[in-house]
């Protein structure tokens, strides 16, 4: 009976020294790794101090490969846009189109008319927002998309959403709402009152013939 504590001493002396030598193991290769690290710094430095002016050379060319290729894509994204706006001068893409399409028809003619930051946002939960803009003048726009048949018309209860969100929830300045039909008469006695642009397809067409005014203007 009085052998099995000193076997327990014995155990416990030898994990004690396994960690032990673990623990001086550990600080050996952190030891090392520090040091090459420090050599490698080191080294470093020094070639980029005798290489200054090489280095120097490569940022700048590497600046000049970064400006070019940023260009290339300006131009690109803009020839882009250009091709799609100069398909929808006139209202008929429009009328074919489905909603989806549409909420993208009309960010491409904001963006043709000079807004910028424009986003489509339109889909479920979307709170009576499909296109965010801010105008050529700092302004920032919302519109609502209704792209509807002959013989739908924007009602007032359309409006009324609009109304009750562009400002307190989308903090926009001004608000649109753009149909390929028309408004009802109350609705677009609504929008009179409260400032609501009502664009309905006479309006959109002149608009993307670029003979009418934007929803801002």
């Amino acid at each position: 009976m009085a052998r099995k504590p000193v076997r327990r001493s014995r155990s416990t002396a030898a994990s004690r020294a396994r960690r032990a030598r673990r623990v001086k193991e550990n600080a050996l290769l952190l030891g090392t790794a520090a040091v090459v690290a420090l050599v490698l710094v080191s080294l470093l430095v020094r070639w980029l101090a005798q290489h200054l002016l090489l280095v120097g050379a490569l940022l700048a060319v590497g600046a000049g490969v970064g400006a070019a290729v940023l260009r290339v894509r300006v131009r690109a994204r803009r020839r882009e846009l250009d091709a799609r706006a100069a398909q929808l001068r006139h209202i008929g893409p429009f009328l074919t189109m489905s909603p989806k399409a549409f909420e993208h028809a009309l960010a491409d003619l904001c963006r043709r008319d000079g807004c910028t930051k424009v986003t489509v946002v339109g889909g479920a939960g979307d709170l009576a927002a499909d296109v965010l803009a801010t105008t050529p003048n700092g302004q920032r726009l919302l519109i609502q998309a209704k792209r509807y048949g002959p013989k739908t018309f924007v009602g007032s209860e359309d409006v009324q959403k609009v109304n009750g969100t562009y400002r307190d929830v989308h903090r926009c300045d001004l608000a649109a709402v753009v149909t390929t039909n028309a408004f009802t008469k109350a609705a677009a006695a609504f929008c009179s009152q409260v400032g609501i642009r009502a664009v309905d397809r006479r309006a959109l067409a002149l608009w993307a013939e670029g003979t009418g005014r934007p929803p801002w203007a």
